[in-house]
């Protein structure tokens, strides 16, 4: 199979190398970032010349524009799966936008650890084929509908609590720190969740706080467009957006 991977960011990266190690010929592009082991396009455009599956896992603000740049140069028979975490309007404007089958994947584990292992929710016409194409090479996909969007929303969902205990947790540990006892509390707080799933929480919120800042703001979207009023997705992101500024 051949791939073209858009976005070689810690989640390209590994899933272009686990691509490579499972004997898939992978072109990956990435204007900033150049991989090992797979063969380093000089351009989009020609990373997704003859891809029979082209995976964009870039960022939801540059979704568009990459699909609209390469739109074109797409083989009849390409299947074209959107990775990014993105509102499912955002979905259903690049299905749209696309001559090809498009899959709206959503990646719910953490890619830099697993990879091509990640469980995914796909969604759209190529749902059923990005299944087929993928599950055999070790990711666990669930079809979860036939419309573009579909598996976004479900993710924007599951994060809204994901990134909502997460901020719950930075708010925790900064007052307790400002009362002294920040030790005792983490403690406590790791009892309750486990320290590995605290300790992720705390610095995935750092490292990645302009994705899950994005993340946050397409979930309230989502949620207002459902009828139901946000609390919990905007404070998670005027969180990560603190997070930002204090690394500035």
């Amino acid at each position: 199979m051949n791939v073209a991977v858009l976005g070689l960011g810690e989640a390209g990266a590994r899933i272009a190398a686990d691509l490579a190690a499972a004997g898939c010929t992978v072109q990956g592009w990435d204007p900033a970032r150049r991989v090992e082991g797979i063969d380093n396009a000089d351009s989009d455009i020609s990373a997704v010349r003859g891809a029979d599956v082209v995976l964009s896992i870039n960022a939801a603000a540059v979704a568009l524009d990459a699909a609209t740049r390469v739109a074109g140069e797409l083989a009849s028979d390409a299947l074209y799966a959107d990775l990014n975490t993105a509102s499912p309007q955002l979905k259903r404007e690049l299905a749209d936008a696309l001559p090809v089958q498009f899959a709206d994947v959503a990646l719910t584990g953490v890619v830099p650890s697993t990879g091509l292992a990640t469980p995914a929710l796909a969604s759209g016409a190529g749902a059923d084929r990005f299944a087929e194409l993928f599950r055999p090479l070790g990711m666990p996909v669930d079809v979860v509908g036939p419309r573009p969007g579909d598996a976004a929303g479900l993710k924007l969902l599951r994060s809204v609590f994901m990134k909502g205990m997460a901020a719950a947790a930075l708010e925790s540990l900064e007052a307790a720190s400002a009362a002294g006892v920040e030790d005792r509390v983490r403690a406590e707080i790791a009892a309750v969740i486990g320290e590995p799933l605290l300790e992720r929480l705390l610095s995935g919120s750092r490292a990645h706080a302009a994705r899950r800042v994005d993340e946050m703001h397409a979930a309230t979207e989502y949620l207002e467009g459902l009828g139901v009023e946000p609390r919990v997705a905007p404070a998670a992101a005027a969180w990560l957006e603190q997070q930002l500024a204090d690394r500035r």
